[in-house]
């Protein structure tokens, strides 16, 4: 299906609605929007297999040039509204664009992206949406120019998104174009029908940022099979109560950390709304705590589904409430890839021990670009093996389990510790709102553990909290897996859709050593 269909058949239908402004644009809408944008990169010369670069926040023109670029055979690229200029650059250099969007709630970094030279030459053309920024062309008399009706050379584009950089420089997931027709069925409508129930009837709550691959592929898929998409621009766990009450929200996709977020909100906040309406709590993106996700089904029901995948496409794993309930930490099992663990050398391993995580697939993909990083992302024996480079281990019904990232592992004195074990225990105290485990230098031991705490209420941060804290996971946890020493910070470096930039707070511990010191 595609959202063109929908136009056709129930052209009045909302596809989506912003939630603070309550803009609804119809399939209709949707439909000759999409197609005016397909004209204008015709006329400026794209062809299928070329890119563009979308940097703005949620607003109401975001799905209309994706659709755009969809029904083009282009490659779309959505850049994190939460970037530097440089950020911005190298993603857009990266990503071969040849024309950029950007919008007036990210106007101080876009304009210093023109004052500093930052975008590269081959971008010829450069929008503001939804309102002006000096240097950018005006995007709404720009597309006015166009017909409504469909271009003659319609074919299926796809978007090619970045990695969020948690561990390094931004990796470009690039899947080669199928050539196909522009609305042809995507693997995502299936999964979407058949884990999931979506249809036409399905009202779907996006509470995080379009730029991630989650949210913006699921929210798309909903408009293949004719539902509504409520956006948020921004994600208040109040709001995202009252407003599944207010559209009887059937379908949602979560972070962990909203899980949490709502969870710590009084009792008489969480009962005034009722989510009722609810069928299908889908969270991703991040290890849920145990105890959080027990505390979720309680409220919500055996609603909540989890799955596990990447931009990757390389493999998916998805269970439902029961499942989870019966195999508690699980991700679920592989739906469409056979899971593999694998030691440091490639070698298979025992169930029930912990290895990095390859997906035996046919899938393909490549970090654009980077060669370097396409290769270590196979296995080095089996061409059809490829990680994301997470840690974790299967039982003996093969349910996958997450241990944490690869990258995030600490090794003090010769031990192998993985934070999210103190993280996932740490969440949970009601003095944290959010908290990073990492690796510091110790001359003895190469590395020993810390946390560092966002409190609840700064005014707590200090020593007694310190040894609360300390105390509180040794009580959980063994000694050697609970941090030595914890710093208190009042907001984490946290991306909006639920992934921590450890990267950045490791770096200030260590400058230019190497944490990986035996």
């Amino acid at each position: 299906m595609h959202p063109s269909a929908h136009a056709k058949t129930t052209p009045d239908k909302p596809a989506y609605i912003m939630a603070a402004t309550g803009e609804s644009v119809t399939y209709r809408e949707l439909e000759e929007r999409s197609n005016q944008l397909a004209h204008f990169f015709r006329d400026a010369g794209l062809k299928s297999g070329d890119a563009i670069a979308i940097f703005m926040d949620n607003n109401a023109r975001f799905y209309e040039i994706c659709w755009a670029a969809q029904r083009a055979g282009l490659y779309y690229t959505c850049i994190s509204s939460r970037l530097t200029a440089s950020e911005v650059a190298y993603i857009a250099d990266d990503c071969n664009a040849r024309i950029f969007f950007t919008s007036p709630a990210v106007s101080k970094v876009a304009e210093e992206l023109l004052s500093g030279n930052h975008l590269p030459a081959r971008i010829e053309r450069k929008f503001a949406v939804g309102g002006s920024i000096q240097g950018y062309e005006n995007f709404e008399e720009t597309r006015a120019k166009f017909p409504t009706t469909p271009i003659a050379d319609q074919t299926a584009g796809t978007d090619m998104l970045y990695s969020s950089g948690t561990t390094g420089r931004p990796k470009g997931v690039k899947h080669p174009l199928t050539g196909g027709a522009f609305d042809e069925d995507t693997a995502l409508e299936g999964l979407a029908m058949l884990l999931y129930g979506m249809d036409a009837n399905t009202i779907y709550l996006s509470p995080a940022p379009l730029y991630h691959a989650a949210p913006l592929r699921w929210s798309m898929t909903v408009q293949r099979l004719g539902g509504t998409v409520i956006v948020m621009e921004h994600f208040d766990a109040e709001e995202a109560l009252r407003l599944i009450e207010k559209y009887k929200a059937t379908h949602s996709q979560w972070v962990p950390t909203m899980f949490v977020r709502m969870l710590k909100m009084p009792e008489e906040v969480r009962a005034k709304y009722d989510v009722s309406s609810m069928k299908v709590a889908i969270h991703a993106a991040a290890p849920c705590p145990v105890p959080v996700k027990e505390q979720m089904i309680r409220w919500w029901g055996p609603v909540i589904y989890e799955y596990y995948a990447g931009s990757e496409g390389n493999g998916f794993t998805a269970l439902n409430s029961e499942e989870w309930l019966a195999h508690k930490g699980s991700v679920g099992k592989p739906l469409n890839a056979i899971a593999h663990i694998c030691d440091d050398e490639g070698n298979e391993l025992p169930v029930g021990e912990a290895g990095t995580i390859y997906f035996e697939s046919e899938s393909q993909f490549e970090y654009h670009n980077d060669p370097k990083k396409t290769k270590e992302a196979r296995h080095p024996n089996h061409p059809t093996w490829s990680t994301l480079g997470d840690i974790g281990r299967v039982d003996e019904e093969g349910y996958l389990y997450l241990t944490d990232r690869k990258a995030f592992m600490i090794i003090s004195g010769g031990v192998n510790i993985y934070p999210q074990e103190a993280e996932n225990i740490l969440v949970m105290h009601p003095s944290v709102a959010d908290v990073a485990v990492i690796g510091v230098p110790n001359e003895d031991f190469g590395e020993e553990v810390k946390a560092v705490v966002q409190p609840v209420d700064w005014s707590d941060a200090g020593p007694a909290l310190e040894a609360e804290l300390m105390e509180f996971c040794k009580n959980q946890l063994s000694a050697i897996k609970c941090p030595r020493s914890i710093d208190f910070e009042e907001e984490l470096p946290r991306h909006p859709t639920g992934k921590l930039y450890k990267r950045l707070i490791r770096d200030r511990y260590w400058g230019n050593r190497d944490s990986k010191i035996v």
